[in-house]
């Protein structure tokens, strides 16, 4: 071990106001930090270079998939409305009809068959 390594007394002791916990928490990510160093300087030089750039181009293609994804669901969504106001035109359209009739037969007096005639337009 290195002279560097070593931690000196002022950072093994802590600060007075630490508690135990505080204190093991401090000395384990130390010695995560060491023991990755250890593990880069086992490495070649240009593996986390080739590592990152293998990254980003995951994270690359996960883009690339959602925004697909998104750009079907505005088009569905798109279809969508414009399919809902034709539907609504042919629910006030029967509406329409229906009170229409209702006009004839009230100034016609009964409704001959007690039945109700809806006519809609495809």
């Amino acid at each position: 071990m290195s002279e560097e390594m070593k931690p000196t007394p002022e950072e093994a002791v802590g600060d007075d106001g630490q508690t135990p916990l505080e204190q093991f928490i401090f000395h384990q990510r130390r010695g995560l930090e060491e023991f990755g160093k250890a593990m880069e300087s086992l490495l070649p030089p240009r593996f986390k270079e080739h590592t990152q750039a293998a990254g980003n181009e995951f994270a690359t293609g996960f883009r690339v998939l959602i925004d697909a994804a998104i750009d079907e669901i505005k088009k569905a969504s798109e279809m969508e409305d414009h399919d809902a106001p034709g539907e609504a035109d042919h629910e006030a359209q029967a509406r329409a009809n229906l009170s229409a009739e209702e006009d004839e037969e009230s100034s016609d007096g009964a409704s001959k068959s007690g039945k109700i005639r809806v006519e809609l337009d495809d």
